[in-house]
Order: C-alpha cells, then structure tokens, then sequence
C-alpha cells in the first residue's frame, strides 16, 4: 500500500506567515521552473534524506565512542591526550570544508536545474580542489603539531602522545578529505545511502583495526593512543576508496568518471570557496571556541578534562539529528532553489527543524536522566564520573535550541548564504567561552557550569539564523539571484 507522504505535500506553513483573520487560506506559491524530476517536498523526502546522514553520523559518533571507551582502559592519561588532539582535529576539519561545503551547494543546485553534466563537472573539480587545500593543511598540521598542543600546558605525558596523535592524524588529511568530500557530492545529488554504506564499512574496519593495535592483539606492537589514530586513518582510507570507486563507476546520480575536467579551474575553485569560506570561517572559529573552552577545562585538573572528553562524546550522539538535519536542508534547499521553487525550499526548511527540534528535546531528556549511566560505561573512577554527569546535563537543557540554530544555518548555506551561519555561529559560541572562563577563573565554577553556558548563547544562533531565514525565502523574493551561486546555466540564467 502507498504511504500518504508518497502522494500529498504536507500542508506549508509559511516562514512569513501571519494569524489568518478570516477568506480562503492562500494557495501555495509553486514555481513553473520546478523539476518535476526531483519531487514534492514532503515529510518522506525530507526525512529519507536526513535519516541516512543521521545514520553515518551516529555510526561515526559511536565508533568515535568506542576509540574512547578502549582508549580508556589505557589510562586517564591516555584519554586526556585524546580529547586534548581530538578538539585541534575538529579544526582541521573547519579548513577542509571550504571545498565541501561549497560543492554540496552548487550541485546541489545543478541537480535541482537538471543539468546532470555541469553537476559531474563540479564533482571532478571538487575532487582537484579538494586534494590541493589538503596538502599544505597536511603539511602545517603535521609541523605544527608540538607546539600547539604545548600551548593547553598540559603534563608532559599527556603532551607527547597527543602530539603523536595529531601528527599521525594531520599527515594522513587527505583520507578525512576524500572520505568528507565524496560524501558530500553524493549528497548534493540527494544521495545520502551510498555515503551512510561506506561509512557503515569504515567504521567495522576502525573499530577492528582500534581493537587490535590499541591493545596489541594477535601479535601486532601495542600503540596505545597512537593505535587510536591509526585505527581512524585505515577507516576513513577505506570508506574514500569505497566513494571514489562508486563515483568513478558512472552509475549514481553525479559521477567523476570521465578524462576532461581533471585541470583545476580557478574560477570554479573561486565560486567553491565564495560559498565555503564563510563556513570554514564558521566552523574554524567554532572548533577554536571549543579548543579554547578545552584550555579552560584543562585548569580544573586531568580528572575534569577527562570527563570533558567521555561527556562531549557520549553527548555528540545527540547532536546528531540537527547536524543530519541540517546537512539535507543545505541539500534540499539547494535543489529546490535551483529549480526555482521557493515554496519547496521553504518547506524543506520547516519540515528539517520540526523534526530536528523533535528528536533533539527527546535526546536531551534522555541524556539528563541517564548521564550517570552512560558516564560509567565508560570508567570507574568515581572522580570522573562526579564531573561528568554534570556536563551533558547542562548542555542537554539547551538542545531545541541548537536545532533550530544548524537547521536554519543548513537552510541559508543551500540558498547560498553562508555569511549569516558564520556571524551568528562565532557570537554564540565565543559568547560560550567568555562566559565560562568568567565563572572558572572568578567564580570558581566546575564543569558543569562551563557547559551550562551553552544554554544562555545557543539562543542568539538560533534567533539570528531563523529571522535571515525568513527574509531569505519570504514570498516573492528574486529566486534567480539566489540560484546566481550555481553559475553559467543555473536557474535564471
């Protein structure tokens, strides 16, 4: 039997909307320029897009989660050196999504204007841009290793392997690139099952490969925490590998394989970084917010800094919704902008935060009832646990908030504005860090009331991407100048 969200559009709600005051209710605005090829916009496209980007995400997470309990039985020590490396990696992470983020929104919108080959054109060079941005980050990162993570003054213990961490980790970028970058094109396309099949295979081979050079099994030398890096290295390599032969054979909806365009084109690269700079400001001055805010917990003592690093990692897996969320918004806006419906991008929007705002108010509940539980899967020590549970407690509360704030972020990158997510992202979390270092070095406040913070700024993100939105996509707004990010042969050109 077909399912109603088959076959109906979900009544809209209109970003602009007023109290009715009485007539026929308004018609909704459908452009002639939509692709009937991509759709409607309904519940079922919206969340069969989300899901699978949930699903990699959590498959991530949890891999993440399991590095962290093995890493664990090492030591303290050991796990402070990882969440101590793990913070820097987020921002190494902030500078590749330039190219990513940049080639999701374009095909995206190729895709949405039916043009399949300028779509296959960005993919090959998002691939070239891609690998020339990584090798000099690579370089930097590897070089840069020591003394940056002797500026957290942790102890010397912690500082060696954290930094063996790093530079095995920053020398091996170009896996993490591939690996991010061949899922996002995919994604572009409205391909979000073949990304969440190769991650599904990565992350058994990560956590094999932890399992055996972590601890040293079958006759293989014990690494310990540099194991851990290893482990994530052989993962994200064979997940790239998996992408880039599935692009490479020409049979999903955006393919590399070809001999032309392979010559990187400066003018593309300067279209994929217009629109992904602004977010790899975003996401640098967000990682750097909570490397800062890592400092800050490193004056509590190790106990507090590994507790940080067992709380953020069991309380990213609630994150994920409003990150999966968001990501199909950026994808589905951009489809429907580039095919001229702006109903159709309003709708992805309000349908994608609904639903994010839903599941994240459910995980936060759960997270506050079970914070002790979930801290003692993965120590003993009645220290660390004492100070863990009060972090995702405290961020917990604030989790509708940050729904709504990526959501609407994810909304305005597909419609070619990346500025706004990048201003309201640094206000909110930098808000965060001055907040919480004033309570630590004044107030003496503990690791709870560090995280707490996150519940008084996550609401300026939230505000400020949702009015931008708003008058973003308001009715009768000019679609061709939005659809104008995807170039020569977009909508309205």
């Amino acid at each position: 039997m077909t399912s109603t969200l088959d076959q109906t559009r979900v009544t809209p709600v209109d970003l602009d909307a007023t109290p009715a005051t009485g007539g026929d209710p308004p018609v909704p605005e459908i452009s002639d320029a939509a692709n009937p090829a991509l759709g409607p916009m309904t519940q079922r496209r919206v969340l069969g897009m989300a899901i699978p980007i949930i699903g990699e995400n959590l498959l991530q997470t949890s891999v993440g989660a399991v590095d962290t309990f093995m890493v664990a039985r090492v030591g303290e020590a050991a796990l402070a050196e990882v969440g101590t490396s793990v913070e820097l990696i987020f921002f190494i992470i902030s500078i590749l999504i330039a190219v990513e983020i940049g080639a999701t929104v374009l095909i995206a919108q190729a895709i949405g204007a039916g043009d399949g080959e300028r779509a296959n054109r960005l993919a090959r060079q998002a691939v070239v841009w891609g690998v020339v941005i990584a090798i000099p980050v690579s370089l930097f990162g590897f070089l840069a290793s020591e003394p940056v993570i002797a500026l957290f003054g942790v102890e010397p213990d912690v500082a060696d392997a954290a930094t063996t961490y790093l530079r095995i980790t920053t020398a091996t970028t170009i896996t993490l690139l591939l690996s991010l970058l061949c899922g996002a094109v995919l994604r572009g396309a409205g391909d979000s099952r073949t990304p969440l099949m190769a991650a599904t295979v990565a992350n058994v081979v990560n956590v094999g490969a932890a399992y055996l050079l972590i601890f040293g099994h079958v006759g293989l030398p014990e690494l310990g925490v540099a194991g851990s890096a290893w482990a994530a290295t052989i993962g994200r390599a064979v997940g790239a590998s998996i992408l880039l032969a599935l692009l490479f054979g020409g049979r999903r909806k955006v393919s590399i394989r070809g001999r032309v365009g392979w010559r990187p084109d400066p003018s593309t690269g300067r279209r994929f970084l217009k629109l992904g700079v602004p977010t790899a400001v975003e996401q640098g001055l967000m990682a750097g917010g909570f490397t800062t805010m890592m400092a800050v917990v490193a004056v509590l003592g190790t106990a507090s800094l590994a507790a940080q690093q067992i709380g953020f990692t069991a309380l990213s897996i609630a994150f994920m919704p409003g990150f999966g969320f968001a990501i199909a918004a950026t994808a589905l806006v951009g489809q429907s902008i580039g095919a001229g419906d702006l109903w159709a991008a309003r709708e992805a929007a309000r349908l994608a935060t609904f639903w994010a705002v839903l599941w994240m108010a459910a995980g936060g509940v759960l997270y506050f009832v079970l914070a002790e539980p979930v801290m003692l899967l993965f120590t003993d020590d009645p220290e660390v646990v004492g100070i863990g549970v009060r972090a995702p407690r405290a961020l917990s509360v604030g989790l509708p908030f940050w729904a709504i704030w990526s959501v609407n972020g994810g909304a305005l990158r597909g419609s070619g504005d990346t500025r706004t997510p990048m201003i309201m992202g640094a206000v909110s979390v930098w808000s965060a860090v001055g907040l919480a270092f004033v309570l630590v070095r004044w107030f003496d406040g503990g690791l709870g009331w560090v995280w707490l913070t996150f519940f008084f700024t996550a609401p300026l993100g939230a505000l400020g991407n949702w009015l931008a939105l708003r008058k973003r996509l308001r009715p009768g707004a000019d679609v061709a100048a939005l659809a104008v990010a995807a170039g020569p042969g977009g909508a309205g050109h």
